[in-house]
């Protein structure tokens, strides 16, 4: 036991030595987690900026542009009156769209013509068009309502059967879960999740490539004889500090204020299988691949793209097989769709059954392929001693 606590004491020095496995690990979730909570604190966009082009200076023009002026997404930053220099001003202005009021409009409304309203939308940011183009629908949606009904009222239609006159049938949209659809609650969790598995990976990367590199494997294989205790050694260092990094995250929770109070037990339960599968896959490389430079590479190419992969933000069912197949052997996957149903949807441990087993699968894998591997490199540092 003293030889096991003296081998673990080795393993924090080492890591404790590299400058940049000690920033990088430490720092980086520190240093994201506090500046995207800062970018996405908001969590919603406001005051979007659209120009409005009135050809028809009416009263009823004037209430379009007031309904625009006092919904919190849209913030009119122009008023034009015709439709010169049209492009060169939306890009001066950063406008998310533009309105299009025609001339005549009140008259045509009135005499029932069905005049048009049209929006051309800036769709080279979606997030935002999607936000500002749904404001503008609502608005325009609700000012229809009232003419209608206003018509209805003037040609002697009782108050009691206005609404069924204009709406022969109501419909209703409930939103549950995320129901201001905040993106800090929807993006941020996963984005730290994703930063975990990258420095775990870039840590373990150097567990084993450092010793064969730095010729120290040999003392190790010494002290250690036992491969399954070597394995455990490498890393016990890194789940001890997963696990500080995980409360540091449940801080940050209750600074920015994020409503994650339920289900905090078993998602720490799953979290630790989610940090285990990780480990084991850079430990798989550190011993496959005995180049810190190669390892740390290879690995990037397995975290970088990560939470694209995910499923998080892009459905895995819209993509292709293919990538669906490699989505489903890298970690992050099976974690945030356990995340997403525990904290964002308020479902049972019982329900994450499918991806703690897909993330054990990929966990038991690696460490044996981790076991087969380091076997034979200690038969190789035997032979040499």
């Amino acid at each position: 036991m003293q030889n096991f606590f003296s081998l673990l004491k080795r393993e924090f020095q080492l890591f404790w030595k590299n400058k940049v496995l000690r920033i990088l690990f430490i720092g980086a979730p520190i240093l994201y987690g506090v500046l995207l909570g800062y970018v996405y604190g908001k969590g919603k966009v406001t005051d979007l900026p659209i120009l409005v082009v009135d050809q028809d200076r009416s009263e009823l023009s004037s209430k379009v542009i007031q309904m625009f002026e006092d919904n919190e997404v849209l913030s009119v930053s122009s008023i034009l009156y015709d439709q010169n220099n049209l492009s060169k001003l939306a890009i001066q202005k950063d406008a998310t769209c533009v309105v299009i009021i025609p001339k005549d409009f009140e008259k045509m409304t009135l005499t029932k013509k069905y005049p048009e309203i049209t929006t051309i939308v800036n769709t080279s940011n979606v997030l935002t068009a999607n936000y500002a183009s749904t404001a503008i629908q609502i608005c325009l949606g609700t000012l229809k309502a009232g003419v209608q009904i206003e018509t209805l009222r003037k040609q002697g239609v009782p108050e009691n059967l206005l609404a069924s006159q204009y709406e022969p049938f109501k419909t209703t949209f409930i939103k549950k879960y995320n129901r201001s659809t905040n993106y800090m609650y929807f993006l941020w969790p996963g984005v730290l999740a994703t930063v975990l598995q990258q420095v775990l990976l870039l840590g373990l990367a150097l567990s084993f490539a450092s010793e064969f590199e730095n010729g120290t494997f040999k003392d190790l294989v010494k002290k250690c004889p036992s491969i399954l205790k070597m394995l455990t050694v490498k890393i016990i260092p890194y789940l001890i500090m997963s696990f500080g990094i995980w409360i540091i995250y449940w801080l940050f929770t209750l600074w920015f204020r994020l409503p994650f109070y339920e289900n905090l037990a078993p998602l720490t339960f799953i979290a630790g299988i989610f940090v285990l599968a990780a480990s084991f896959i850079g430990i798989l490389v550190s011993i496959v691949v005995p180049n810190q430079l190669k390892a740390t590479e290879i690995l990037m190419v397995i975290a970088t793209p990560s939470f694209i992969l995910s499923g998080f933000t892009w459905p895995l069912s819209q993509m292709p097989q293919t990538v669906q197949a490699i989505a489903n052997v890298i970690p992050l996957t099976h974690f945030l769709r356990a995340f997403r149903i525990l904290i964002i949807e308020n479902g049972t441990f019982s329900q994450t059954t499918a991806s703690i087993r897909n993330m054990i699968i990929i966990g038991l894998v690696c460490a044996i392929a981790a076991y087969i591997a380091l076997y034979f490199k200690k038969k190789e540092a035997l032979k040499e001693i």
